[in-house]
């Protein structure tokens, strides 16, 4: 009989590693040496022009205009996007049947929103925690609550 292999995605807004289990007392092995970086360079970097100005209705006074998105959440939501474009093609290729996904709860919701049907049906397990600064050995003693290891 074919192992179970499932994925567990350790993410937060800027970085991101991939695991995988196939099974019961196998550990969590890397499923690549590849750490997922995306840099969120500081809002004033992002928005380094003026923001426009605009006049009020009555009277002469002149506000500048805020943005309407928060640069920094548009970097998160790309990265989120980056992210389950790669989820969805290890599925479509067939390399995991089950995926856990370990992220803050900010995060864990954009990257949520970016999933396909196909991999959110695959999803078993979320856990609202940040792993990312933990070692590959240590993260086996996190994901007790969500998969056998």
């Amino acid at each position: 009989m074919k192992p179970t292999i499932t994925w567990i995605l350790v993410a937060d807004s800027a970085r991101a590693r991939l695991f995988f289990n196939d099974g019961p007392g196998k550990g969590v092995k890397s499923v690549s040496d590849h750490v997922f970086q995306h840099p969120t360079p500081p809002g004033r970097e992002i928005m380094s022009d003026r923001p426009g100005r605009t006049f009020d209705s009555v009277g002469g006074g002149r506000h500048a205009k805020e943005p309407r998105t928060d640069p920094r959440k548009v970097e998160k939501r790309s990265f989120a996007h980056e992210l389950a474009a790669m989820l969805d093609d290890g599925l479509k290729q067939g390399k995991f049947e089950r995926l856990v996904l370990v992220a803050p709860p900010g995060e864990l919701g954009l990257l949520r929103a970016e999933l396909s049907e196909a991999v959110q049906k695959r999803v078993s397990a979320e856990l609202n925690k940040d792993l990312t600064g933990l070692t590959p050995s240590e993260i086996p003693d996190h994901l007790g609550d969500a998969i056998a290891i």
